[in-house]
């Protein structure tokens, strides 16, 4: 399957064109793609359209190394757009009204009651918005209501839609387009804040910080890459795509996980946030931090499934030994580390050596790539890892002041970056109370499953 005539990418904000456009760098992991004369003419600034079968295998290329992403507003909806939306509910009737509000009576909408404890009133609301009604006897948690659901769909598409979403209407017909991609599977939307009259602290740092939201900006789901999966809180799916559903074995991370059999099996997941949802966020501190610590809870059974995609961080043999260097707080670790990304740099610039200025080039990429190691080994301290750094802080004064130094210089990047509409002192204890609830969660997961595979990182080159 190739990409249609007319179909459209841009490159990413991480792609680089280098030497005149003569090159490409970006993707992930970062790599440079050399492009001939003609492939050159093919783009017009940033952006290339498919033309040919060339234009089309240049396009699918730059998409499958993450280096493109489709312009969502110039592709065309796919021929047979029918859907129905499949919505799994437990005792959310005020919700299920609302969400069934906004989704309308234009496409067939199947309701499964997973075991509500008053299923009547689930039952009345459907019946009001005329949605087809499945009443489960046992819980079976949202995976197996959503595979319930999907049982029972007859349209080329399924959009799965959480009781506590509200859709806008242009959510679903934008999602549409990214399946003018034969290969895509699944497209999900931003998934935004729902007002509110009066938001709480933890509220106003979900609507700046929350699990669910991937960013502004488009991306394909890759493990390893900024948006590494995707929730189905709300998303657009080819039934075709999805005939071993979700698994039912799995109570959290279930979402995660199908992401990762698509890939798996070659297909593509977009993020497009273009679209988006809004969700109905946890307001008070004991649910959030509860809900926090389930998702932490999905690392171990994720990690049985798919130990390749779980790790914690990942480092190259380099930025692990610069890291090390640096935690080691010694007078040896600045000129060490100096050394290590001088080496580094010179071995990139070596292979970057047929581009104009290959060193100034390998520079930035090793800096970058010390920026990213530096960020995920703050990540391990505060977050996987806390449970360590807390018994490193007791007897070791190096670890207190790494993991200060990750904690306050983590909280003021990420203040800055969300805009956050929150006091900097408010959003950082918010901030490590995310942390400390989700690693709890991962290290409870690992101690149930008796593996460490969600809690180490992985060397790769």
């Amino acid at each position: 399957m190739t990409l249609p005539v007319g179909f459209l990418v841009e490159l990413d904000r991480h792609t680089q064109v280098v030497d005149g456009g003569r090159a490409l760098i970006g993707g992930f992991p970062t790599r440079l793609i050399r492009l001939t004369p003609t492939a050159q003419r093919l783009f017009t600034g940033r952006t290339l359209g498919v033309r040919d079968a060339a234009s089309a295998l240049l396009a699918d290329r730059l998409l499958d190394l993450g280096m493109a992403n489709p312009v969502v507003h110039s592709l065309p909806p796919p021929a047979d757009a029918r859907y129905t939306v499949v919505v799994p509910v437990r005792d959310r009737p005020r919700q299920l009204a609302r969400l069934l509000s906004s989704v309308g009576a234009a496409h067939p909408v199947i309701v499964v009651d997973d075991a509500s404890r008053h299923p009547k009133a689930l039952a009345a609301v459907a019946a009001e918005h005329g949605a087809t009604l499945v009443a489960l006897t046992t819980n079976v948690g949202p995976a197996g209501a959503r595979n319930a659901g999907l049982r029972l769909v007859t349209t080329p598409f399924v959009v799965f839609v959480d009781s506590d979403v509200v859709l806008a209407p242009d959510t679903v017909p934008t999602l549409f387009r990214h399946f003018a991609d034969p290969v895509v599977a699944m497209a999900v939307p931003r998934i935004t804040g729902l007002p509110s009259a009066a938001p709480t602290w933890i509220e106003r740092y979900e609507n700046a910080r929350s699990s669910l939201d991937l960013g502004a900006h488009p991306a394909g789901v890759r493990p390893g890459s900024p948006v590494s999966w995707a929730s189905t809180a709300c998303v657009v799916a080819r039934v075709d795509a999805l005939t071993e559903g979700f698994d039912e074995r799995m109570r959290v991370g279930e979402d995660v996980d199908l992401c990762w059999r698509l890939l798996e099996q070659g297909r593509r997941v977009r993020y497009e946030p273009a679209a988006e949802a809004a969700h109905e966020h946890r307001t008070r501190a004991d649910d959030w931090l509860l809900r926090k610590a389930v998702y932490g809870t999905g690392a171990h059974p994720l990690a049985e499934r798919h130990p390749r995609f779980i790790a914690p961080a990942v480092f190259a043999p380099w930025s692990a030994a610069l890291v090390t260097a640096l935690l080691a707080q010694r007078r040896w670790s600045a000129p060490a580390a100096g050394l290590v990304m001088a080496g580094v740099t010179v071995r990139i610039g070596r292979k970057l050596d047929d581009t104009r200025h290959p060193h100034r080039l390998a520079a930035r990429l090793t800096a970058n790539g010390a920026l990213a190691a530096v960020a995920q080994t703050s990540a391990l301290l505060n977050r996987h890892w806390w449970p360590l750094t807390l018994l490193g802080c007791v007897a070791s004064r190096r670890i207190r002041r790494a993991a200060a130094v990750a904690a306050l210089a983590d909280i003021a990047l990420e203040y800055r970056r969300d805009q956050a509409n929150l006091d900097p002192v408010r959003y950082g204890v918010a901030r490590r109370l995310d942390d400390l609830a989700y690693g709890a969660g991962v290290w409870l997961s690992a101690l149930r499953g008796r593996s460490t595979t969600a809690l180490r990182p992985r060397i790769t080159r």
